[in-house]
Protein backbone atom coordinates (compact mmCIF):
# COMPACT_ATOMS: atom_id res chain seq x y z
CA UNK A 1 0.00 0.00 0.00
CA UNK A 2 1.37 3.43 -0.99
CA UNK A 3 2.11 5.69 1.96
CA UNK A 4 0.33 9.04 1.90
CA UNK A 5 2.50 12.14 1.49
CA UNK A 6 1.53 15.36 3.25
CA UNK A 7 2.34 18.66 1.55
CA UNK A 8 1.61 21.94 3.31
CA UNK A 9 1.34 25.15 1.31
CA UNK A 10 1.71 28.34 3.35
CA UNK A 11 -0.11 31.19 1.68
CA UNK A 12 -3.23 31.21 -0.47
CA UNK A 13 -2.31 33.89 -2.99
CA UNK A 14 -1.62 33.46 -6.69
CA UNK A 15 1.52 31.31 -6.24
CA UNK A 16 0.14 29.25 -3.35
CA UNK A 17 -3.14 28.38 -5.08
CA UNK A 18 -1.38 27.45 -8.32
CA UNK A 19 1.03 25.24 -6.39
CA UNK A 20 -1.69 23.56 -4.34
CA UNK A 21 -3.74 22.79 -7.43
CA UNK A 22 -0.75 21.40 -9.36
CA UNK A 23 0.04 19.02 -6.48
CA UNK A 24 -3.31 17.23 -6.87
CA UNK A 25 -1.94 15.31 -9.87
CA UNK A 26 -0.97 12.52 -7.48
CA UNK A 27 -3.63 10.60 -5.56
CA UNK A 28 -1.19 9.76 -2.76
CA UNK A 29 -0.53 13.43 -1.95
CA UNK A 30 -2.63 15.23 0.66
CA UNK A 31 -2.49 19.00 0.22
CA UNK A 32 -3.18 21.43 3.06
CA UNK A 33 -3.36 25.12 2.22
CA UNK A 34 -2.91 27.43 5.22
CA UNK A 35 -4.10 31.00 4.74
CA UNK A 36 -5.18 33.72 7.21
CA UNK A 37 -8.38 34.48 5.26
CA UNK A 38 -11.29 32.28 4.13
CA UNK A 39 -11.44 33.89 0.67
CA UNK A 40 -8.96 34.36 -2.16
CA UNK A 41 -7.85 37.98 -2.54
CA UNK A 42 -7.39 39.49 -6.02
CA UNK A 43 -4.57 41.80 -5.06
CA UNK A 44 -4.48 43.28 -8.54
CA UNK A 45 -7.98 44.64 -7.87
CA UNK A 46 -7.39 46.19 -4.44
CA UNK A 47 -7.37 49.70 -5.93
CA UNK A 48 -10.86 48.93 -7.22
CA UNK A 49 -11.94 47.96 -3.71
CA UNK A 50 -10.66 51.34 -2.52
CA UNK A 51 -12.63 53.03 -5.28
CA UNK A 52 -15.74 50.94 -4.66
CA UNK A 53 -16.00 49.15 -8.03
CA UNK A 54 -14.99 45.64 -6.89
CA UNK A 55 -14.73 43.70 -3.62
CA UNK A 56 -11.48 42.01 -4.78
CA UNK A 57 -12.34 38.59 -3.31
CA UNK A 58 -13.16 35.19 -4.85
CA UNK A 59 -14.57 32.12 -3.11
CA UNK A 60 -11.84 29.52 -2.65
CA UNK A 61 -14.31 26.88 -3.84
CA UNK A 62 -13.97 28.44 -7.29
CA UNK A 63 -10.17 28.43 -7.50
CA UNK A 64 -9.12 25.42 -5.39
CA UNK A 65 -9.25 21.81 -6.56
CA UNK A 66 -11.49 19.43 -4.69
CA UNK A 67 -9.75 17.59 -1.90
CA UNK A 68 -7.41 20.42 -0.90
CA UNK A 69 -7.73 21.12 2.82
CA UNK A 70 -8.10 24.82 3.57
CA UNK A 71 -6.96 25.79 7.06
CA UNK A 72 -7.80 29.38 7.96
CA UNK A 73 -4.99 30.36 10.30
CA UNK A 74 -1.56 32.02 10.35
CA UNK A 75 1.73 30.13 10.52
CA UNK A 76 3.91 31.62 13.25
CA UNK A 77 6.92 29.32 12.90
CA UNK A 78 8.33 26.59 10.70
CA UNK A 79 10.05 23.79 12.62
CA UNK A 80 12.16 22.34 9.83
CA UNK A 81 13.83 19.74 12.05
CA UNK A 82 10.48 18.22 13.09
CA UNK A 83 8.78 19.00 9.77
CA UNK A 84 5.87 20.86 11.23
CA UNK A 85 4.42 24.34 11.29
CA UNK A 86 3.05 26.12 14.33
CA UNK A 87 -0.20 28.06 14.03
CA UNK A 88 -1.38 31.25 15.68
CA UNK A 89 -4.50 29.37 16.74
CA UNK A 90 -2.40 27.07 18.89
CA UNK A 91 -2.20 23.92 16.76
CA UNK A 92 0.49 22.39 14.58
CA UNK A 93 0.46 20.75 11.16
CA UNK A 94 3.02 18.12 10.14
CA UNK A 95 4.38 17.92 6.61
CA UNK A 96 6.58 15.81 4.37
CA UNK A 97 7.13 18.76 2.05
CA UNK A 98 6.44 22.45 2.52
CA UNK A 99 5.78 25.13 -0.09
CA UNK A 100 6.57 28.60 1.20
CA UNK A 101 4.31 31.07 -0.63
CA UNK A 102 3.63 33.75 1.98
CA UNK A 103 3.59 36.55 -0.60
CA UNK A 104 4.36 40.19 0.09
CA UNK A 105 2.85 43.23 1.76
CA UNK A 106 3.63 46.85 2.51
CA UNK A 107 7.19 47.75 3.38
CA UNK A 108 7.53 49.42 6.75
CA UNK A 109 7.97 53.12 5.91
CA UNK A 110 10.89 54.83 7.63
CA UNK A 111 9.46 58.30 6.98
CA UNK A 112 8.39 59.97 10.26
CA UNK A 113 4.64 59.66 10.77
CA UNK A 114 4.00 57.45 7.75
CA UNK A 115 3.54 54.17 9.63
CA UNK A 116 1.07 55.74 12.06
CA UNK A 117 -0.84 58.19 9.86
CA UNK A 118 -0.69 56.99 6.23
CA UNK A 119 -2.88 54.22 4.83
CA UNK A 120 -1.24 51.27 2.99
CA UNK A 121 -3.31 49.15 0.61
CA UNK A 122 -1.22 46.02 0.06
CA UNK A 123 -3.66 43.70 1.87
CA UNK A 124 -7.41 43.16 1.84
CA UNK A 125 -7.83 44.51 5.35
CA UNK A 126 -5.77 47.61 4.60
CA UNK A 127 -7.78 48.37 1.47
CA UNK A 128 -11.08 47.84 3.31
CA UNK A 129 -9.94 50.17 6.08
CA UNK A 130 -8.97 52.86 3.57
CA UNK A 131 -12.32 52.49 1.84
CA UNK A 132 -14.11 53.26 5.11
CA UNK A 133 -11.87 56.29 5.70
CA UNK A 134 -12.60 57.67 2.25
CA UNK A 135 -16.32 57.09 2.67
CA UNK A 136 -16.21 59.15 5.87
CA UNK A 137 -14.15 61.95 4.32
CA UNK A 138 -15.68 64.89 2.50
CA UNK A 139 -15.83 64.54 -1.29
CA UNK A 140 -13.63 67.64 -1.60
CA UNK A 141 -11.01 66.43 0.90
CA UNK A 142 -7.43 66.48 -0.41
CA UNK A 143 -6.03 62.99 -1.02
CA UNK A 144 -2.30 62.32 -1.39
CA UNK A 145 -1.00 59.08 -2.88
CA UNK A 146 2.67 58.36 -2.14
CA UNK A 147 4.45 56.06 -4.55
CA UNK A 148 4.33 56.02 -8.35
CA UNK A 149 4.47 52.31 -9.08
CA UNK A 150 1.40 50.49 -10.44
CA UNK A 151 -0.48 50.56 -7.11
CA UNK A 152 0.02 54.29 -6.66
CA UNK A 153 -0.89 55.16 -10.24
CA UNK A 154 -3.98 52.94 -10.22
CA UNK A 155 -5.22 54.24 -6.88
CA UNK A 156 -4.69 57.87 -7.86
CA UNK A 157 -6.52 57.40 -11.15
CA UNK A 158 -9.38 55.43 -9.58
CA UNK A 159 -10.09 58.13 -7.00
CA UNK A 160 -9.58 61.06 -9.36
CA UNK A 161 -12.08 59.57 -11.78
CA UNK A 162 -14.62 59.79 -8.96
CA UNK A 163 -13.96 63.50 -8.60
CA UNK A 164 -11.49 63.34 -5.70
CA UNK A 165 -8.75 65.97 -5.45
CA UNK A 166 -5.68 63.74 -5.77
CA UNK A 167 -1.97 64.50 -5.65
CA UNK A 168 0.43 61.72 -6.69
CA UNK A 169 3.86 62.07 -5.09
CA UNK A 170 6.29 60.08 -7.20
CA UNK A 171 9.69 60.71 -5.73
CA UNK A 172 12.13 60.62 -8.64
CA UNK A 173 9.93 59.52 -11.55
CA UNK A 174 6.41 58.50 -12.49
CA UNK A 175 6.17 54.77 -13.26
CA UNK A 176 9.85 53.76 -12.97
CA UNK A 177 9.24 50.53 -14.89
CA UNK A 178 7.64 52.26 -17.88
CA UNK A 179 9.35 53.17 -21.12
CA UNK A 180 9.41 56.99 -21.60
CA UNK A 181 6.73 56.70 -24.30
CA UNK A 182 4.43 54.76 -21.98
CA UNK A 183 5.23 57.16 -19.14
CA UNK A 184 4.14 60.14 -21.22
CA UNK A 185 0.86 58.39 -22.01
CA UNK A 186 0.20 57.72 -18.32
CA UNK A 187 1.07 61.31 -17.38
CA UNK A 188 -1.34 62.62 -20.02
CA UNK A 189 -4.20 60.47 -18.71
CA UNK A 190 -3.55 61.49 -15.10
CA UNK A 191 -3.60 65.15 -16.15
CA UNK A 192 -6.94 64.60 -17.88
CA UNK A 193 -8.30 63.15 -14.64
CA UNK A 194 -7.07 66.17 -12.69
CA UNK A 195 -4.32 64.40 -10.77
CA UNK A 196 -1.46 66.64 -9.65
CA UNK A 197 1.74 64.68 -10.33
CA UNK A 198 4.87 65.65 -8.37
CA UNK A 199 8.18 64.09 -9.37
CA UNK A 200 11.88 64.84 -9.20
CA UNK A 201 14.38 65.36 -6.36
CA UNK A 202 12.07 67.79 -4.53
CA UNK A 203 9.18 65.31 -4.47
CA UNK A 204 10.36 62.86 -1.85
CA UNK A 205 8.25 62.56 1.29
CA UNK A 206 10.11 63.52 4.47
CA UNK A 207 7.24 63.49 6.95
CA UNK A 208 3.51 62.77 7.37
CA UNK A 209 1.14 64.39 9.86
CA UNK A 210 -2.61 64.02 10.28
CA UNK A 211 -3.35 66.66 7.67
CA UNK A 212 -0.10 67.31 5.79
CA UNK A 213 2.63 65.66 3.75
CA UNK A 214 6.09 67.24 3.91
CA UNK A 215 8.37 67.08 0.87
CA UNK A 216 12.14 67.17 0.45
CA UNK A 217 11.95 70.41 -1.52
CA UNK A 218 10.56 72.19 1.55
CA UNK A 219 6.94 72.18 0.39
CA UNK A 220 4.06 71.03 2.58
CA UNK A 221 0.89 69.58 1.06
CA UNK A 222 -2.50 69.66 2.70
CA UNK A 223 -3.70 66.08 2.91
CA UNK A 224 -6.84 64.85 4.66
CA UNK A 225 -6.11 61.25 3.58
CA UNK A 226 -2.58 60.05 2.81
CA UNK A 227 -2.25 56.71 1.01
CA UNK A 228 1.09 54.89 1.12
CA UNK A 229 1.97 52.62 -1.82
CA UNK A 230 5.75 53.07 -1.81
CA UNK A 231 7.51 49.73 -1.69
CA UNK A 232 6.74 46.12 -0.78
CA UNK A 233 8.10 43.89 1.94
CA UNK A 234 7.72 40.21 2.76
CA UNK A 235 6.65 38.51 6.02
CA UNK A 236 9.52 37.60 8.32
CA UNK A 237 8.38 33.99 8.83
CA UNK A 238 11.47 32.49 7.18
CA UNK A 239 13.79 34.66 9.25
CA UNK A 240 11.94 33.84 12.48
CA UNK A 241 12.16 30.15 11.60
CA UNK A 242 15.95 30.26 11.20
CA UNK A 243 15.97 29.81 7.41
CA UNK A 244 18.35 31.63 5.10
CA UNK A 245 16.93 34.73 3.41
CA UNK A 246 18.05 37.61 1.24
CA UNK A 247 18.36 41.13 2.63
CA UNK A 248 14.63 41.76 2.12
CA UNK A 249 13.58 38.53 3.88
CA UNK A 250 12.75 36.33 0.89
CA UNK A 251 13.63 32.65 1.26
CA UNK A 252 16.92 31.84 -0.45
CA UNK A 253 16.63 28.93 -2.87
CA UNK A 254 18.44 27.31 -5.75
CA UNK A 255 17.13 27.37 -9.33
CA UNK A 256 14.63 24.59 -8.54
CA UNK A 257 13.09 26.84 -5.84
CA UNK A 258 14.44 24.52 -3.11
CA UNK A 259 15.58 26.15 0.12
CA UNK A 260 19.37 26.29 0.48
CA UNK A 261 18.86 24.93 4.01
CA UNK A 262 16.34 22.11 3.55
CA UNK A 263 15.40 20.01 0.50
CA UNK A 264 11.89 19.55 1.93
CA UNK A 265 11.11 23.29 1.76
CA UNK A 266 10.33 24.90 -1.60
CA UNK A 267 9.45 28.55 -2.17
CA UNK A 268 7.24 30.31 -4.71
CA UNK A 269 6.01 33.79 -5.56
CA UNK A 270 7.05 37.10 -4.03
CA UNK A 271 8.66 35.43 -1.00
CA UNK A 272 11.17 33.42 -3.07
CA UNK A 273 14.73 34.50 -3.94
CA UNK A 274 16.09 31.87 -6.35
CA UNK A 275 19.88 32.12 -6.58
CA UNK A 276 19.53 35.48 -4.78
CA UNK A 277 18.20 36.87 -8.10
CA UNK A 278 14.48 37.26 -7.36
CA UNK A 279 11.90 38.17 -9.97
CA UNK A 280 9.74 41.28 -9.94
CA UNK A 281 7.02 40.91 -7.32
CA UNK A 282 3.55 40.40 -8.80
CA UNK A 283 1.03 37.88 -10.05
CA UNK A 284 2.79 37.56 -13.43
CA UNK A 285 5.74 35.76 -11.86
CA UNK A 286 3.66 34.13 -9.11
CA UNK A 287 1.41 32.15 -11.47
CA UNK A 288 4.55 30.76 -13.12
CA UNK A 289 6.53 30.03 -9.96
CA UNK A 290 3.64 28.33 -8.11
CA UNK A 291 3.26 25.38 -10.49
CA UNK A 292 7.01 25.03 -10.87
CA UNK A 293 7.44 24.84 -7.10
CA UNK A 294 4.84 22.06 -7.07
CA UNK A 295 6.66 20.27 -9.88
CA UNK A 296 9.84 20.34 -7.78
CA UNK A 297 7.96 18.62 -4.96
CA UNK A 298 6.43 16.06 -7.34
CA UNK A 299 9.86 15.33 -8.83
CA UNK A 300 11.35 14.72 -5.40
CA UNK A 301 8.48 12.41 -4.48
CA UNK A 302 9.16 10.46 -7.68
CA UNK A 303 12.92 10.41 -6.90
CA UNK A 304 13.61 12.46 -10.04
CA UNK A 305 15.84 15.50 -10.51
CA UNK A 306 13.69 18.68 -10.40
CA UNK A 307 13.82 20.99 -13.39
CA UNK A 308 15.21 24.49 -13.06
CA UNK A 309 12.78 27.38 -13.26
CA UNK A 310 11.67 29.12 -16.43
CA UNK A 311 10.00 32.51 -15.93
CA UNK A 312 9.40 35.17 -18.54
CA UNK A 313 7.48 38.43 -18.68
CA UNK A 314 5.18 40.08 -21.20
CA UNK A 315 4.98 43.56 -19.66
CA UNK A 316 3.11 45.57 -17.06
CA UNK A 317 -0.61 46.35 -17.11
CA UNK A 318 -1.94 49.43 -15.28
CA UNK A 319 -5.51 50.65 -15.05
CA UNK A 320 -6.09 54.39 -15.28
CA UNK A 321 -9.61 54.50 -13.92
CA UNK A 322 -12.46 52.47 -15.38
CA UNK A 323 -12.21 53.95 -18.87
CA UNK A 324 -8.51 53.87 -19.70
CA UNK A 325 -5.38 51.85 -19.05
CA UNK A 326 -1.99 50.96 -20.40
CA UNK A 327 -0.21 47.74 -21.22
CA UNK A 328 3.53 48.39 -21.30
CA UNK A 329 5.07 45.63 -23.42
CA UNK A 330 8.40 44.20 -22.34
CA UNK A 331 10.99 41.68 -23.42
CA UNK A 332 10.91 38.34 -21.64
CA UNK A 333 13.64 39.50 -19.25
CA UNK A 334 11.25 42.21 -17.97
CA UNK A 335 12.82 45.16 -19.79
CA UNK A 336 10.22 47.67 -21.02
CA UNK A 337 9.93 48.18 -24.79
CA UNK A 338 8.84 51.26 -26.74
CA UNK A 339 5.49 49.69 -27.59
CA UNK A 340 2.42 50.02 -25.41
CA UNK A 341 -1.36 49.82 -25.67
CA UNK A 342 -3.23 52.71 -24.07
CA UNK A 343 -6.64 54.35 -23.74
CA UNK A 344 -9.84 52.33 -23.85
CA UNK A 345 -8.11 49.27 -25.42
CA UNK A 346 -5.62 49.38 -22.54
CA UNK A 347 -8.49 49.35 -20.05
CA UNK A 348 -10.10 46.35 -21.78
CA UNK A 349 -6.79 44.48 -21.80
CA UNK A 350 -6.25 45.24 -18.11
CA UNK A 351 -9.67 43.80 -17.30
CA UNK A 352 -8.89 40.75 -19.43
CA UNK A 353 -5.64 40.26 -17.51
CA UNK A 354 -7.47 40.43 -14.18
CA UNK A 355 -10.12 37.97 -15.37
CA UNK A 356 -7.66 35.57 -16.99
CA UNK A 357 -5.46 35.43 -13.90
CA UNK A 358 -8.33 33.98 -11.87
CA UNK A 359 -9.18 31.78 -14.87
CA UNK A 360 -5.67 30.31 -14.72
CA UNK A 361 -6.25 29.31 -11.10
CA UNK A 362 -9.57 27.63 -11.91
CA UNK A 363 -8.11 25.90 -14.97
CA UNK A 364 -5.27 24.48 -12.88
CA UNK A 365 -7.83 23.31 -10.31
CA UNK A 366 -9.77 21.40 -13.00
CA UNK A 367 -6.82 20.16 -15.04
CA UNK A 368 -3.68 20.15 -12.88
CA UNK A 369 -0.52 19.91 -14.93
CA UNK A 370 -2.18 20.57 -18.29
CA UNK A 371 -0.45 23.92 -18.76
CA UNK A 372 3.26 23.35 -19.17
CA UNK A 373 4.42 26.30 -21.28
CA UNK A 374 6.03 29.39 -19.80
CA UNK A 375 7.42 32.56 -21.36
CA UNK A 376 11.06 31.59 -20.92
CA UNK A 377 13.72 34.24 -20.31
CA UNK A 378 16.94 33.07 -21.97
CA UNK A 379 18.93 35.93 -20.40
CA UNK A 380 18.59 34.53 -16.85
CA UNK A 381 21.31 32.02 -17.62
CA UNK A 382 23.61 34.92 -18.50
CA UNK A 383 22.70 36.66 -15.21
CA UNK A 384 23.54 33.52 -13.25
CA UNK A 385 26.87 33.12 -15.06
CA UNK A 386 27.77 36.76 -14.42
CA UNK A 387 26.86 36.39 -10.74
CA UNK A 388 28.99 33.23 -10.50
CA UNK A 389 32.00 34.90 -12.15
CA UNK A 390 31.69 37.91 -9.85
CA UNK A 391 31.62 35.63 -6.80
CA UNK A 392 34.76 33.82 -8.02
CA UNK A 393 36.56 37.13 -8.60
CA UNK A 394 35.61 38.37 -5.13
CA UNK A 395 36.83 35.12 -3.57
CA UNK A 396 40.15 35.33 -5.44
CA UNK A 397 40.71 38.92 -4.31
CA UNK A 398 39.98 37.94 -0.72
CA UNK A 399 42.35 34.98 -0.82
Amino acid sequence: MTENIDVVVIGGGYAGVMAANRLTQRDDVTVTLINPRPSFVERIRLHQLVGGSNDAVVDYRKVLAEGIRLTVDTVTRIDAAERRVELAGGGTVDYDYLIYAVGSGSADPSVPGAAELAYPIASLEQAQRLRRVLDAAQATAAVTVVGAGPSGIETAAELAEQGRAVTLVCGEVLGPYLHPRGRRSVAKRLTELGVTVLEGPDAKVTGVTRDTVKLSGGHTLRSAVTIWTAGFGVPDLATRSGLSTDTVGRLLTDETLTSVDDARIIAAGDSAAPSDLPFRMGCQSAVQLGPQAAETVLSRIASEQPATIDVGFAGQCISLGRRAGIFQFSSKDDTAKKSYLGGWPGAKLKELVCWSTVWQLTYEARKPGARTWWAKDDKRRQQLQAKHEKALTTAELAA
